[in-house]
C-alpha cells in the first residue's frame, strides 16, 4: 500500500505489513529490514507473512529518541 510521500496514521491498528511500516515511521525498505535482522525492530510472524506490532513501533521511536539524547 504505498502512499508516494503521504505521512499516513492507521489508528487502533495492531499489527503493520513492511510496507505500513515503511510508511508510518518514513524509513526506506531496506534499511527497515537492517533494523529488523539487528534486533531493534520486534516483528511477528502471522503466517508466512512478518508483521511489526503497533508497540514495537514505539519502542523504535522511543529507542531512537533515546540515541539521539546520548549523542
Amino acid at each position: 500500500m504505498p502512499t508516494r510521500g503521504k505521512v499516513v496514521h492507521y489508528p487502533g491498528q495492531a499489527l503493520y505489513d513492511i510496507d505500513e511500516t515503511v510508511v508510518v515511521l518514513r524509513l526506506s525498505r531496506r534499511y527497515l529490514y537492517q533494523e529488523i535482522r539487528a534486533g531493534r525492530l520486534r516483528t511477528v510472524k502471522a503466517g508466512r507473512a512478518r508483521r511489526v506490532p503497533a508497540d514495537a513501533i514505539a519502542d523504535y521511536v522511543k529507542l531512537l529518541e533515546q540515541e539521539a539524547q546520548a549523542a
